[in-house]
């Protein structure tokens, strides 16, 4: 248990050190460009809004997205169907020992796929440079026609500065998100401003649903007639101009502040407008800002104010929470890259993953899952901020489970039919509702979620506040979990499944039973909730121990844990059952040792799946689960392996390659680098020393205000 925010200042070999000086370590690795990625911008962002830029610091050229945690919008209904028809969708009944259970599946038909496609989150525009000839003619200019093309972010400060020379001229275009608006600063100095050649376009796509993996980018620029876009020019105040997108039944404002403009809709284009200085100038500043209709009434800042925000949250958020130091003095030539992607992936989280609600996978770069907000994957987004102490960040979003509560107790007790508790969903829109689909209903792996999340903050402020707050939530996740364990008459004991999915979703959901990992995360989860009780001065309800006390043992074959309770005893050479999530090695690594575990067999049954999984299939958080297993136990070479693989990559920006399963980027391979790191550099309940997860020879590991993991 750790105060928190309190340094925890120890080199290695456990003696109190001088701190950290973290901006030199931070800015070591500011990722510079000298041309745009086909597939990644760099991004200025808050968390809530992120813009992701090419290398003139807009999107000139690349139209990577402007993205928001609150920008979404439903698409029109499917022919013939109403909203009674997507309020009444129903999908099938399956039966659960005996007992008929209803899902969001199976209903076929347009309205699941509506269901399943929206809200879809919006694309809210594109920002870019406008080249203009000596007599004010539109040029057409490629990313070629620039000479000496330098860009780099400085992410102790979130700015973004780009140079570059076009026709002999310079421009230098800086770029900041501001941190409480979605605003992004704009200031552009160059002596083509002030001969008139120089200016900004605004555009705007349509965005629905119909597309899953459109990454890299977001939204259709070519239908222009599915979407409206209008121009005000306020006589007065500070809003030089306001543009309002029209998708459907929803409305986007773009606001612009700052320096005075013109501005007016180019000819060619429906949705594309032109923006320039009115004075003949060569420094121009401007703020466009993004709400929706009826959202956010925050004052739009000044570009000054949004750079100076930017540099003020993003100085405080280097300095006032977790930091780890391996590469400063360390021997081992790969702890310069391990560093890297550890200053890349804060960086990046703190831009796409620290929003109000549970992200995508993709974050806010693009819409690469559907535009969900995954429950499911929660854990891996967001507990490294438990660990890493940022606790403001994480309470934003953390707060989803209170707020889903009562979605999640109508899907259990009424939807379902269960007798007691909460259920909750594994994809969902920003309602909470859970998105139709098989596996999104079937997985269960995401239930004790909530408890972890709750221990954590309970372990970095134990007071009666923090277990007040979470007590509803900790008590109905708790119920659902022993209800949906059932007594098995013939073996005395309770059984989880079937129907159900494994975390890796690979094994048929009518014959999968008591599977290791969720067998280790249900009895995991029901001691946080008991504790919980007690430390209430509540009663444990019976049913809970009972449930607890005799839960069925996790499966074994042949001397190793096994995926499941009955699998083939081939499974360890079988491709169905080991290309995906090596779960198995979550048991004693992700996972602290359970009631039960033998640590020994949980070992060889880690070292069972470096040689014999196939490792080819794995990505993202795999690897970092695969270290977690190996530092636990005792192979810390290995552990250092696995989160620096060969398939575990990292672009030069720091965006986590998804491979060839999934799109890029891939956020909880991110999410899953930081709690790892930090438990192997902080440590564990029962560990000892300053990182105990990396190897003594070779590394120098210095941890600040980190937590230890569970």
């Amino acid at each position: 248990m750790i105060p928190a925010l309190v340094p925890l200042l120890l080199l290695a070999c456990g003696t109190r050190a001088s701190l950290i000086d973290r901006r030199a370590v931070v800015s070591r690795f500011n990722p510079s460009r000298n041309a745009s990625s086909n597939t990644t911008p760099i991004q200025a962002g808050n968390g809530n809004f992120a813009f992701g830029a090419d290398v003139t610091g807009l999107q000139t050229f690349q139209p990577f997205a402007i993205l928001s945690s609150w920008g979404w919008k439903n698409d029109s209904f499917p022919p013939g169907k109403t909203s009674e028809d997507i309020e009444n969708y129903k999908g099938t009944s399956w039966l659960n020992h005996g007992r008929p259970v209803q899902y969001d599946f199976g209903g076929g038909g347009t309205v699941e796929q509506w269901l399943i496609a929206n809200p879809n989150r919006v694309n809210l525009g594109r920002i870019g440079l406008l080249f203009l000839s000596a007599e004010g003619q539109l040029q057409a200019v490629s990313e070629q026609d620039l000479t000496g093309i330098h860009q780099q972010l400085d992410m102790w400060t979130g700015l973004i500065t780009s140079q570059f020379s076009y026709e002999g001229f310079s421009v230098t275009v800086e770029t900041a998100a501001a941190q409480t608006t979605s605003s992004v600063g704009i200031k552009i100095t160059s002596p083509l401003l002030k001969s008139g050649r120089l200016g900004v376009f605004l555009d705007f796509p349509w965005n629905d649903g119909s597309a899953k993996f459109s990454a890299p980018f977001v939204g259709n620029w070519n239908a222009t007639a599915n979407h409206t876009t209008s121009l005000r020019i306020p006589e007065s105040g500070r809003v030089r101009a306001e543009i309002s997108h029209t998708l459907d039944t929803s409305l986007f404002l773009t606001s612009l502040v700052g320096d005075e403009v013109m501005v007016k809709r180019d000819a060619l284009t429906n949705h594309r407008y032109t923006i320039r200085p009115k004075r003949n100038v060569s420094s121009f500043s401007i703020t466009v800002d993004y709400t929706k209709e009826g959202g956010s009434s925050l004052e739009i800042p000044s570009p000054q104010d949004a750079f100076a925000s930017s540099i003020r949250t993003w100085n405080n958020y280097w300095t006032k929470s977790g930091f780890v130091d391996v590469d400063s003095g360390s021997a081992d030539p790969r702890a310069r890259e391990l560093q890297r992607r550890i200053v890349l992936s804060r960086y990046l989280m703190r831009v796409n993953e620290a929003g109000d609600t549970p992200p995508q996978e993709s974050g806010l770069v693009n819409n690469g899952w559907v535009c969900a907000r995954c429950v499911q994957m929660y854990f891996w987004h967001s507990a490294h901020w438990a660990l890493w102490n940022n606790w403001d960040l994480l309470r934003r979003s953390s707060s989803v489970y209170s707020r889903f509560l009562a979605g999640s107790l109508q899907r259990a007790q009424v939807q379902q039919g269960w007798g007691s508790g909460a259920r909750w969903p594994k994809m969902t829109d920003p309602s909470g509702r859970s998105a139709p689909g098989q596996i999104n209903n079937l997985l269960i792996w995401q239930q004790p979620h909530p408890l972890i999340f709750a221990q954590y903050e309970y372990q970095a402020f134990p007071t009666s506040e923090i277990l007040d707050k979470w007590r509803d939530v900790v008590r109905e996740t708790a119920n659902w979990m022993a209800e949906f364990a059932w007594l098995n008459s013939t073996t005395g004991v309770y059984d989880l499944g079937p129907p159900m999915y494994v975390v890796s979703e690979d094994t048929s959901p009518n014959i999968t039973q008591n599977p290791a990992l969720e067998l280790a995360y249900w009895r995991l989860g029901f001691t946080i909730a008991r504790n919980w009780m007690t430390r209430l001065g509540e009663d444990i309800p019976t049913h809970w121990n009972e449930v607890a006390g005799n839960l069925a043992k996790l499966p074994i074959d042949n001397g190793t844990y096994a995926v499941y309770e009955g699998i083939e005893s081939n499974f360890w050479t079988d491709p169905e059952f080991t290309s995906d999530h090596p779960a198995l090695v979550g048991l004693h690594g992700w996972l602290p040792p359970t009631e039960g575990l033998d640590l020994n067999m949980a070992r060889v049954t880690a070292e069972k799946v470096w040689t014999s999984w196939n490792i080819t299939d794995c990505w993202g958080w795999d690897f970092p689960m695969l270290a977690m297993s190996a530092a636990r136990n005792g192979d810390t070479s290995r552990a250092i392996d696995w989160l620096l693989h060969p398939l575990f990559v990292f672009d030069d920006v720091g965006m986590p390659v998804g491979g060839v399963r999934v799109p890029t980027p891939y956020f909880p391979g991110s999410g899953a680098l930081l709690y790892a790191v930090a438990m192997m550099a902080e440590g564990w309940d029962g560990s000892t020393g300053v990182g105990p997860g990396f190897p003594k020879e070779g590394w120098n590991v210095r941890t600040e205000g980190l937590g230890k993991t569970l």
